[in-house]
């Protein structure tokens, strides 16, 4: 298949303005943009034909031409990289597969992508993938605890007996009797927020009109359940290191140590 991975990035982020030009260190104290390392990091996964950025601001577009990398200008009235993604696919020819990698997870294993195109690649119905992984209770308890103070730690998945979700939340699902997180892992997956589409799954995207659900949960995934889209969830393994985002200025140092601990420059 020819797969190419698009970055959405817009400059307005409403937690963290400008959060595409913010520059973070590597392992030698090397700074860039975390655009450019978000790059960096797709440019890492194996088996694409390119790597896009798609932007509608020109400080971004303006960035990338300095560590030359790819730009696909889109309108401002894009909702979420999905849609960033959608229109950007006319700029595109004969591609099979588009791979939205987020531009503020510069951390996400290129292992990740790799498993989404050889999921799609294996799966001729999946229209739509996106990893997940399990969490260790210790991890579980941490969210719920973020939970009860009020604050949203990350997005849980469940899916049915082939592996398409059933449901993404914000919330911890499903629900955990007691006993539940005995063990070292927990039955809690994890949603990464990386995802695989056909070109005819952008086109359906666009034409639905927004979920209530979507609204309420705040995640773009839930457009195409609303649709009858199906979403494969490929499980992947659980990495050493914490997958940070860039979502706002205290993540900064985190992350700069994660980097370094990963020997990234």
């Amino acid at each position: 298949m020819n797969s190419v991975i698009l970055i959405p990035a817009r400059y307005q982020s409403s937690r963290y303005p400008g959060k595409p030009l913010v520059e973070l260190k590597g392992v030698a104290g090397t700074a860039k943009p975390l655009i450019q390392r978000s790059v960096e990091a797709a440019r890492r996964v194996l088996g694409v034909s390119g790597v896009f950025v798609t932007t509608d601001d020109e400080r971004i577009a303006d960035a990338c031409t300095k560590f030359r990398a790819g730009v696909i200008m889109t309108s401002p009235e894009c909702r979420n990289g999905t849609e960033r993604c959608a229109e950007a696919l006319g700029s595109l020819h004969d591609v099979d597969l588009v791979i939205n990698f987020q531009g503020d997870a510069l951390l996400t294993p290129p292992a990740f992508v790799e498993a989404l195109i050889a999921g799609m690649a294996e799966d001729s119905d999946a229209l739509v993938a996106t990893p997940a992984m399990l969490l260790k209770s210790d991890e579980v308890r941490a969210l719920q605890a973020e939970e009860a103070a009020g604050r949203v730690g990350g997005t849980s998945v469940v899916t049915d007996g082939r592996g398409r979700a059933l449901y993404f939340s914000k919330r911890l699902i499903p629900h955990l009797p007691t006993g539940a997180l005995d063990g070292d892992m927990s039955p809690v997956r994890l949603h990464v927020g990386v995802y695989a589409y056909r070109p005819k799954a952008l086109e359906r995207y666009v034409a639905t009109p927004v979920s209530e659900l979507e609204t309420l949960e705040g995640l773009e995934q839930l457009r195409f359940l609303a649709a009858g889209v199906p979403v494969a969830v490929v499980d992947v393994a659980t990495p050493s290191f914490t997958l940070r985002e860039l979502n706002n200025p205290g993540d900064v140092a985190p992350i700069e140590q994660a980097l370094a601990e990963a020997g990234l420059e």
